[in-house]
């Protein structure tokens, strides 16, 4: 492998799928409970496929923005300082021309879906962008996350459905808060140097309670399942599958949660990706029984 390409796969993280897998997950969602699957799947499936790419795609250039935005503090967080941009791997005007190229290819998968799928995802590019600067201004970063990588699951229903309901509103805010959960878990790796260089996060805000804000976070998520549940009218037996998906959130990923252990939470962060899966068979059980 060259190193050109090694550079491009650690700019992107292609090497890391968790970010991109986080942020296919909520649009796999929204595409699930919106889909009639009495019809056929094979659309289905290649939105499913339209939707990985752009995920894929957005993520590795917003990996790219992010570096580029944020290169001055990286060098100072020791888990972050051998980035390409932060190390001088790459110039920023090289990395710029990747993310305008990603961005460009991501353009022709958004393009397969209708008009207003289109324009509702153009609409969010200045926040998906501008996100890396929050934390500079507010201790709020991971909320202004939440809002960005759920986004798809609104775009998800848009391209089945060709119009907005409360369904899928309702799920996106339960998913900001997922995010904003599982954010500030990741946070709690850095929490020192942040604190030194001056980066505010959630995992800062609520060190001295940490485990009190992530229950409040899962379970607004949790109520937003259910409630979408009861919506679509699914039967008892997803209710019960819930059980699992709500096991792994508040057992495994927040009591057994240990936040000066930075291995353990990059293990619980990571977690989040089997989660994503336990959502969607959740929602399978709904549609199937």
């Amino acid at each position: 492998m060259s190193e050109k390409v090694k550079i491009f796969i650690e700019l992107t993280r292609l090497n890391k799928p968790i970010g991109f897998m986080l942020l296919f997950w909520p649009c796999l969602w929204g595409l699930t409970i919106s889909y009639d699957f009495s019809v056929s799947w094979n659309t289905y499936f290649f939105y499913s496929l339209l939707f990985f790419s752009g995920s894929v795609l957005m993520r590795s250039a917003g990996c790219i923005v992010n570096d580029i935005t944020d290169r001055k503090i990286d060098k100072l967080v020791e888990r972050t300082k051998n980035r390409p941009i932060a190390s001088g791997k790459i110039s920023i005007f090289s990395a710029a021309i990747y993310s305008a190229t990603l961005c460009f290819v991501a353009f022709l998968v958004l393009i397969n879906f209708n008009k207003l799928t289109i324009y509702m995802a153009l609409i969010s590019m200045p926040l998906a962008f501008t996100y890396p600067l929050m934390k500079r201004f507010t201790y709020w970063p991971q909320l202004f996350l939440g809002i960005t990588f759920n986004y798809g699951l609104v775009l998800a229903w848009l391209s089945v459905q060709n119009q907005i309901s409360f369904l899928p509103i309702i799920f996106y805010i339960g998913a900001i808060f997922w995010t904003l959960g599982y954010d500030t878990i990741y946070g709690y790796q850095d929490i020192n140097d942040d604190e030194i260089i001056g980066v505010k996060s959630t995992s800062i805000k609520f060190r001295k309670n940490p485990k009190f804000f992530l229950y409040f976070c899962y379970s607004i998520f949790i109520f937003s399942l259910i409630l979408v549940g009861l919506i679509m009218n699914y039967k008892f037996y997803y209710y019960l599958s819930l059980f699992f998906s709500l096991m792994h959130l508040l057992y495994f990923q927040i009591h057994k949660l240990n936040t000066r252990n930075p291995l353990d939470c990059l293990n619980k962060f990571k977690s989040n990706n089997l989660l994503g899966f336990l959502i969607l068979v959740n929602l399978f059980v709904g549609k199937i029984f």
